[in-house]
Protein backbone atom coordinates (compact mmCIF):
# COMPACT_ATOMS: atom_id res chain seq x y z
CA UNK A 1 0.00 0.00 0.00
CA UNK A 2 1.52 3.80 -0.88
CA UNK A 3 0.99 6.43 0.82
CA UNK A 4 -1.72 8.45 0.00
CA UNK A 5 -0.01 11.48 -1.84
CA UNK A 6 1.13 8.45 -3.75
CA UNK A 7 -2.35 7.63 -5.24
CA UNK A 8 -3.24 11.05 -5.39
CA UNK A 9 -0.09 11.61 -7.85
CA UNK A 10 -0.99 9.05 -9.78
CA UNK A 11 -5.17 9.59 -10.07
CA UNK A 12 -4.17 13.26 -10.60
CA UNK A 13 -1.89 12.37 -14.15
CA UNK A 14 -4.67 9.72 -14.82
CA UNK A 15 -7.23 12.65 -14.58
CA UNK A 16 -5.14 15.14 -16.41
CA UNK A 17 -4.63 12.48 -19.17
CA UNK A 18 -8.19 12.62 -20.46
CA UNK A 19 -9.48 15.67 -22.90
CA UNK A 20 -12.57 17.05 -21.47
CA UNK A 21 -13.03 20.11 -23.30
CA UNK A 22 -14.93 18.89 -27.16
CA UNK A 23 -17.91 20.42 -29.14
CA UNK A 24 -20.20 21.68 -27.88
CA UNK A 25 -17.58 23.86 -25.27
CA UNK A 26 -20.50 25.14 -23.67
CA UNK A 27 -21.34 21.79 -22.82
CA UNK A 28 -17.76 20.51 -21.90
CA UNK A 29 -15.95 23.53 -20.58
CA UNK A 30 -17.55 24.11 -17.61
CA UNK A 31 -17.06 19.99 -16.77
CA UNK A 32 -13.28 20.81 -17.21
CA UNK A 33 -13.42 24.16 -14.98
CA UNK A 34 -15.10 22.08 -12.35
CA UNK A 35 -13.01 18.49 -12.01
CA UNK A 36 -9.83 21.03 -12.10
CA UNK A 37 -10.68 23.47 -9.46
CA UNK A 38 -8.74 20.84 -7.19
CA UNK A 39 -9.95 19.37 -3.78
CA UNK A 40 -8.67 16.46 -1.65
CA UNK A 41 -9.95 13.87 -4.40
CA UNK A 42 -10.67 11.73 -1.16
CA UNK A 43 -13.19 9.22 -2.99
CA UNK A 44 -10.76 8.70 -5.78
CA UNK A 45 -7.96 8.22 -3.45
CA UNK A 46 -9.88 5.64 -1.38
CA UNK A 47 -11.09 3.22 -4.65
CA UNK A 48 -6.97 3.29 -5.73
CA UNK A 49 -6.57 2.60 -1.83
CA UNK A 50 -9.01 -0.16 -1.49
CA UNK A 51 -7.70 -1.90 -5.20
CA UNK A 52 -4.04 -1.98 -3.64
CA UNK A 53 -5.22 -3.46 -0.21
CA UNK A 54 -6.57 -6.51 -1.73
CA UNK A 55 -4.95 -6.74 -4.66
CA UNK A 56 -1.52 -4.75 -4.97
CA UNK A 57 -2.66 -3.25 -8.00
CA UNK A 58 -4.27 0.01 -8.29
CA UNK A 59 -3.76 1.04 -11.32
CA UNK A 60 -6.37 -1.32 -12.47
CA UNK A 61 -8.75 0.69 -10.14
CA UNK A 62 -8.07 3.90 -12.06
CA UNK A 63 -11.30 4.16 -14.33
CA UNK A 64 -13.30 3.26 -11.36
CA UNK A 65 -11.69 6.04 -9.30
CA UNK A 66 -11.98 8.49 -12.47
CA UNK A 67 -16.26 7.53 -12.06
CA UNK A 68 -16.42 8.44 -8.96
CA UNK A 69 -15.04 12.08 -9.03
CA UNK A 70 -16.73 12.75 -11.92
CA UNK A 71 -19.82 11.53 -10.00
CA UNK A 72 -18.64 13.70 -7.50
CA UNK A 73 -18.36 16.80 -8.90
CA UNK A 74 -21.66 16.53 -10.65
CA UNK A 75 -23.49 16.16 -6.95
CA UNK A 76 -21.40 19.82 -6.55
CA UNK A 77 -22.28 21.68 -9.22
CA UNK A 78 -25.93 20.62 -8.64
CA UNK A 79 -25.59 20.63 -5.18
CA UNK A 80 -24.26 24.49 -5.16
CA UNK A 81 -27.44 25.60 -8.24
CA UNK A 82 -29.96 24.41 -5.00
CA UNK A 83 -27.89 26.25 -2.19
CA UNK A 84 -27.42 29.14 -4.58
CA UNK A 85 -23.41 29.29 -3.68
CA UNK A 86 -21.40 31.82 -4.79
CA UNK A 87 -18.42 29.40 -4.23
CA UNK A 88 -16.66 25.95 -4.48
CA UNK A 89 -13.02 25.46 -3.00
CA UNK A 90 -12.52 29.60 -3.30
CA UNK A 91 -13.23 30.02 -6.77
CA UNK A 92 -17.23 30.62 -8.66
CA UNK A 93 -19.29 28.12 -8.84
CA UNK A 94 -20.56 26.57 -12.76
CA UNK A 95 -24.09 28.24 -12.11
CA UNK A 96 -21.99 31.28 -11.49
CA UNK A 97 -19.65 31.69 -13.71
CA UNK A 98 -21.76 30.25 -16.75
CA UNK A 99 -25.19 30.33 -15.58
CA UNK A 100 -28.12 28.14 -14.37
CA UNK A 101 -28.89 26.18 -17.67
CA UNK A 102 -25.36 25.07 -18.27
CA UNK A 103 -24.79 23.62 -14.53
CA UNK A 104 -27.79 21.93 -15.15
CA UNK A 105 -26.66 20.21 -18.28
CA UNK A 106 -23.04 20.00 -17.99
CA UNK A 107 -23.76 18.36 -14.55
CA UNK A 108 -26.68 15.94 -16.41
CA UNK A 109 -23.66 14.92 -18.60
CA UNK A 110 -21.02 14.33 -16.14
CA UNK A 111 -23.32 11.70 -14.95
CA UNK A 112 -23.14 10.20 -18.10
CA UNK A 113 -19.38 10.19 -18.39
CA UNK A 114 -18.99 8.75 -15.25
CA UNK A 115 -20.80 5.39 -15.93
CA UNK A 116 -19.05 5.19 -19.16
CA UNK A 117 -15.80 4.73 -17.29
CA UNK A 118 -17.02 1.48 -16.11
CA UNK A 119 -17.32 -0.06 -19.41
CA UNK A 120 -13.14 -0.01 -19.38
CA UNK A 121 -13.20 -3.38 -17.19
CA UNK A 122 -14.67 -7.37 -18.14
CA UNK A 123 -18.76 -7.82 -17.62
CA UNK A 124 -18.67 -9.17 -14.46
CA UNK A 125 -16.76 -6.40 -12.78
CA UNK A 126 -18.83 -4.16 -14.97
CA UNK A 127 -22.27 -5.61 -13.53
CA UNK A 128 -20.87 -5.42 -9.92
CA UNK A 129 -19.65 -1.05 -10.32
CA UNK A 130 -23.07 -0.50 -12.10
CA UNK A 131 -24.94 -1.95 -9.58
CA UNK A 132 -23.36 -0.67 -6.85
CA UNK A 133 -23.06 3.09 -8.60
CA UNK A 134 -26.34 3.04 -9.54
CA UNK A 135 -27.72 2.53 -5.75
CA UNK A 136 -25.56 5.15 -4.40
CA UNK A 137 -26.75 7.86 -7.08
CA UNK A 138 -29.95 7.10 -6.17
CA UNK A 139 -29.21 7.40 -2.34
CA UNK A 140 -27.40 10.59 -2.83
CA UNK A 141 -30.44 11.92 -4.29
CA UNK A 142 -32.80 10.81 -1.20
CA UNK A 143 -30.12 12.17 0.94
CA UNK A 144 -30.18 15.38 -0.87
CA UNK A 145 -34.40 15.81 -1.20
CA UNK A 146 -33.95 14.87 2.93
CA UNK A 147 -32.05 18.18 3.03
CA UNK A 148 -34.19 19.84 0.93
CA UNK A 149 -37.17 18.78 2.86
CA UNK A 150 -35.65 19.57 6.30
CA UNK A 151 -34.50 23.51 5.13
CA UNK A 152 -38.99 23.67 6.30
CA UNK A 153 -39.11 21.66 8.62
CA UNK A 154 -38.90 22.77 12.01
CA UNK A 155 -39.06 18.84 14.04
CA UNK A 156 -36.02 17.23 12.40
CA UNK A 157 -34.55 15.17 15.05
CA UNK A 158 -30.42 14.81 15.19
CA UNK A 159 -31.44 10.86 14.20
CA UNK A 160 -32.81 11.78 11.06
CA UNK A 161 -30.07 14.65 10.05
CA UNK A 162 -27.52 11.49 10.69
CA UNK A 163 -29.70 9.20 7.82
CA UNK A 164 -29.67 12.35 5.67
CA UNK A 165 -25.55 12.83 5.88
CA UNK A 166 -25.52 9.11 5.55
CA UNK A 167 -27.56 8.92 2.18
CA UNK A 168 -26.06 12.31 0.96
CA UNK A 169 -22.08 12.05 1.85
CA UNK A 170 -21.73 8.89 3.48
CA UNK A 171 -22.77 5.91 0.96
CA UNK A 172 -20.38 7.50 -1.86
CA UNK A 173 -17.47 7.49 0.28
CA UNK A 174 -18.50 3.55 1.20
CA UNK A 175 -18.63 3.05 -2.18
CA UNK A 176 -15.80 4.48 -3.51
CA UNK A 177 -13.88 1.93 -1.26
CA UNK A 178 -16.14 -0.94 -2.58
CA UNK A 179 -15.60 -0.27 -5.81
CA UNK A 180 -11.71 -0.88 -5.20
CA UNK A 181 -12.79 -4.01 -3.70
CA UNK A 182 -14.91 -5.27 -7.16
CA UNK A 183 -12.13 -4.32 -8.97
CA UNK A 184 -9.58 -6.14 -7.35
CA UNK A 185 -11.95 -9.44 -6.79
CA UNK A 186 -11.90 -9.63 -3.41
CA UNK A 187 -14.36 -11.95 -1.20
CA UNK A 188 -18.19 -10.48 -0.57
CA UNK A 189 -16.44 -10.19 3.09
CA UNK A 190 -14.18 -8.03 2.86
CA UNK A 191 -15.51 -6.16 -0.03
CA UNK A 192 -18.60 -5.29 2.70
CA UNK A 193 -16.43 -4.93 5.45
CA UNK A 194 -14.53 -1.86 3.85
CA UNK A 195 -18.09 -0.63 2.68
CA UNK A 196 -18.80 -0.41 6.47
CA UNK A 197 -15.48 1.24 7.04
CA UNK A 198 -16.17 3.98 4.82
CA UNK A 199 -19.86 4.66 6.08
CA UNK A 200 -18.53 5.42 9.14
CA UNK A 201 -15.59 7.15 7.96
CA UNK A 202 -17.96 9.26 5.58
CA UNK A 203 -20.29 10.17 8.60
CA UNK A 204 -17.30 11.61 10.53
CA UNK A 205 -15.86 13.54 7.89
CA UNK A 206 -19.20 15.01 6.74
CA UNK A 207 -19.68 16.04 10.65
CA UNK A 208 -16.14 17.57 10.52
CA UNK A 209 -17.67 19.47 7.18
CA UNK A 210 -20.44 20.86 9.51
CA UNK A 211 -17.76 21.52 12.30
CA UNK A 212 -15.33 23.51 9.79
CA UNK A 213 -18.49 25.44 7.88
CA UNK A 214 -18.47 27.44 10.95
CA UNK A 215 -15.57 27.12 13.16
CA UNK A 216 -12.96 26.91 9.29
CA UNK A 217 -10.94 29.28 8.64
CA UNK A 218 -12.15 31.13 5.19
CA UNK A 219 -8.38 30.78 4.35
CA UNK A 220 -8.56 27.01 3.80
CA UNK A 221 -11.59 26.17 3.76
CA UNK A 222 -12.60 27.21 0.51
CA UNK A 223 -15.94 27.98 0.72
CA UNK A 224 -17.92 30.53 2.13
CA UNK A 225 -17.45 30.45 6.23
CA UNK A 226 -20.70 30.20 7.99
CA UNK A 227 -23.09 28.96 4.51
CA UNK A 228 -24.68 26.56 6.65
CA UNK A 229 -26.56 29.25 8.78
CA UNK A 230 -27.10 31.87 6.03
CA UNK A 231 -29.21 29.13 4.04
CA UNK A 232 -31.12 28.19 7.07
CA UNK A 233 -29.34 24.24 7.28
CA UNK A 234 -30.35 22.20 9.98
CA UNK A 235 -27.16 20.63 10.82
CA UNK A 236 -25.93 18.74 14.00
CA UNK A 237 -24.85 21.99 15.32
CA UNK A 238 -28.07 23.81 15.22
CA UNK A 239 -29.77 20.75 16.07
CA UNK A 240 -27.71 19.41 19.14
CA UNK A 241 -27.83 23.54 20.43
CA UNK A 242 -31.73 23.83 19.65
CA UNK A 243 -31.96 20.53 22.39
CA UNK A 244 -29.22 21.95 25.36
CA UNK A 245 -30.21 25.68 24.98
CA UNK A 246 -32.81 27.46 26.93
CA UNK A 247 -36.02 28.54 26.56
CA UNK A 248 -34.30 32.52 25.23
CA UNK A 249 -31.47 30.83 22.74
CA UNK A 250 -33.67 28.04 21.91
CA UNK A 251 -35.80 30.98 20.38
CA UNK A 252 -33.28 32.66 19.07
CA UNK A 253 -32.14 30.15 17.28
CA UNK A 254 -35.48 29.69 15.61
CA UNK A 255 -36.45 32.91 14.93
CA UNK A 256 -32.97 33.10 12.42
CA UNK A 257 -33.43 30.03 11.28
CA UNK A 258 -36.98 31.18 9.49
CA UNK A 259 -35.69 33.69 7.67
CA UNK A 260 -33.14 35.09 5.32
CA UNK A 261 -32.01 38.62 5.12
CA UNK A 262 -29.40 40.86 2.86
CA UNK A 263 -26.74 41.01 5.60
CA UNK A 264 -26.54 37.99 7.65
CA UNK A 265 -23.59 39.19 9.69
CA UNK A 266 -25.96 39.60 12.95
CA UNK A 267 -27.54 36.02 12.20
CA UNK A 268 -23.90 34.41 11.84
CA UNK A 269 -22.93 36.24 15.16
CA UNK A 270 -25.44 35.56 17.47
CA UNK A 271 -25.93 31.33 16.14
CA UNK A 272 -21.95 31.05 16.56
CA UNK A 273 -22.03 32.63 19.71
CA UNK A 274 -25.63 30.33 20.69
CA UNK A 275 -23.19 27.26 19.58
CA UNK A 276 -20.25 28.10 21.71
CA UNK A 277 -21.96 29.07 24.47
CA UNK A 278 -23.33 25.51 24.79
CA UNK A 279 -19.98 24.17 23.84
CA UNK A 280 -21.50 22.09 20.70
CA UNK A 281 -17.89 22.65 19.06
CA UNK A 282 -16.62 19.86 21.48
CA UNK A 283 -19.77 18.01 21.63
CA UNK A 284 -19.81 17.87 17.45
CA UNK A 285 -16.25 16.61 17.99
CA UNK A 286 -16.58 13.91 19.99
CA UNK A 287 -19.51 12.45 17.18
CA UNK A 288 -16.62 12.80 15.27
CA UNK A 289 -14.27 10.48 17.24
CA UNK A 290 -17.33 8.30 17.84
CA UNK A 291 -17.92 7.63 13.97
CA UNK A 292 -14.27 7.75 13.22
CA UNK A 293 -13.46 4.97 16.21
CA UNK A 294 -16.68 2.82 14.66
CA UNK A 295 -14.77 2.91 11.22
CA UNK A 296 -11.42 1.28 12.63
CA UNK A 297 -13.32 -1.35 14.31
CA UNK A 298 -14.32 -2.85 11.39
CA UNK A 299 -10.81 -2.74 10.07
CA UNK A 300 -9.88 -5.64 12.98
CA UNK A 301 -12.66 -8.04 11.00
CA UNK A 302 -10.80 -7.60 7.11
CA UNK A 303 -8.11 -9.82 6.11
CA UNK A 304 -5.67 -7.56 4.81
CA UNK A 305 -2.37 -6.94 6.68
CA UNK A 306 -1.82 -4.71 9.78
CA UNK A 307 0.34 -2.62 7.83
CA UNK A 308 -2.63 -1.56 5.66
CA UNK A 309 -4.80 -1.30 8.65
CA UNK A 310 -2.65 1.26 9.95
CA UNK A 311 -2.61 3.16 7.26
CA UNK A 312 -6.19 3.02 7.00
CA UNK A 313 -6.41 4.52 10.22
CA UNK A 314 -4.07 7.60 9.80
CA UNK A 315 -5.87 8.44 6.65
CA UNK A 316 -9.54 8.18 9.17
CA UNK A 317 -6.78 9.98 11.75
CA UNK A 318 -5.91 12.68 8.85
CA UNK A 319 -9.73 13.11 8.06
CA UNK A 320 -10.95 13.63 10.78
CA UNK A 321 -8.33 16.48 11.53
CA UNK A 322 -8.11 18.37 8.59
CA UNK A 323 -8.76 22.16 8.17
CA UNK A 324 -10.57 21.87 4.72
Amino acid sequence: MLDILQYQQAFLAYLDSKNWVREPKNLYDPIDYILQLGGKRMRPILTLMAADIFSSDYKKALPAALAVEVFHNFTLIHDDIMDEAPLRRGKKTVHEKWNLNTGILSGDAMLILAYQFFENYKPPIFHGLAKLFSKTALEVCDGQQLDVDFETRNDVTIEEYIEMIRLKTSVLVAAALKMGAIVSETDSKNANLIYDFGLNLGLAFQLQDDYLDTFGDPETFGKQIAGDIIENKKTYLYLKALELADKKDQQKLQFFYNQKTEDNSFKINEVTRIFELYDIPLLIKNEIESFTEKAFETLQEMTISELDKEKLKNFGLWLMNRTV
